[in-house]
């Protein structure tokens, strides 16, 4: 199956295109200049021109923090830009995955969130990405599933692994959000639930298959307990590792909001796509394993 996936450099898009072509897909990254979110008429020409059997919506404005302050670009590329890539889509007659995330919630519950709950983010780039579910949902509604996801770490780009890891290299001691609870997530196990979907999309026109889904690793833990194992694994592999200060939210403000409570319930993806991502301490293992090597 030929596959775009919108992106080039980012955790899902390079999980994706390694996973994908060792499942025997054919996998196209497109980015800009080719593919401009805040361009409807490029993603229009590039997706068209790729001839794709199936579309995977990856790209998008991450920035958490900075989106407070470049609200109309967050909106403008995950907002408007997503509903684009639904609408090409469409047009061409394929199968679409949009990538969401767990910000689209407020964090208040105390029970991981399901795909019926109340949406309510706290901060810009949530708002901008539940936009975005709206408009692929409005633009493709039978056509395309959104997986929201969460915590997202892999060997490749910037993200909380990674950081842990450089900033244990210089410091015997580093404090870490102790308050807030998700379910950390490789994207390597992303990549693999998203061929999943697709495969089930592209062999099935049921609606069932469509719509809102969770998917995350299994097993939960909060910023620090994630950290203490980031460092138990590397240490066990002769790398680096830190003490971890658990402190609160309050102790490390940011410009954005973060959820307290970031877990998601994922048995609507296993019941209907048969998709249960590995507990998330085994996937890490796989993650500093390779990373480890990398810097051997």
């Amino acid at each position: 199956m030929r596959i775009v996936v919108t992106g080039r450099t980012g955790q899902v898009v390079t999980s994706l295109v390694e996973r994908g072509t060792a499942a025997g897909h054919d996998i196209v990254a497109l980015g800009r200049p080719e593919l401009d979110l805040a361009d409807p008429l490029s993603v229009a020409r590039a997706l068209q021109a790729a001839a794709p059997d199936a579309v995977v919506s990856a790209a998008a404005y991450t920035a958490v923090d900075k989106a407070e302050s470049e609200t109309e670009l967050a909106h403008v590329i995950n907002g408007a830009g997503a509903g684009a890539v639904a609408q090409a889509a469409k047009a061409l007659g394929v199968p679409l995955v949009h990538i969401s995330t767990d910000y689209v919630f407020d964090g208040k519950l105390d029970r991981p969130y399901n795909e019926d709950d109340a949406t309510g983010p706290t901060g810009i780039y949530g708002a901008s990405k539940l936009a975005g579910e709206q408009e692929v949902l409005s633009a493709y509604p039978e056509g395309s599933a959104v997986l929201r996801v969460a915590w997202v770490y892999s060997p490749f780009g910037g993200n909380f692994v990674r950081t842990m890891l450089r900033v244990a290299a210089d410091r015997d001691e580093v404090s870490v959000v102790a308050d807030q609870v998700g379910n950390p997530t490789s994207a390597l196990d992303i990549a693999d639930g998203i061929l999943a979907v697709v495969t089930n999309l592209a062999a099935n026109d049921d609606a069932a298959l469509r719509g809102v889904f969770h998917m995350t690793a299994s097993g939960e833990a909060s910023w620090a307990d994630f950290a203490e194992a980031i460092f138990a694994a590397s240490e066990t592999h002769g790398g680096a590792s830190a003490h971890v200060n658990r402190i609160t939210t309050t102790d490390y403000p940011t410009p954005a909001i973060r959820p307290a409570n970031s877990r998601l319930d994922c048995g609507k993806i296993a019941r209907v796509h048969g998709v249960a991502l590995p507990d998330w301490r085994g996937a890490l293992e796989t993650v500093i394993t390779r990373l480890q090597t990398v810097s051997a």
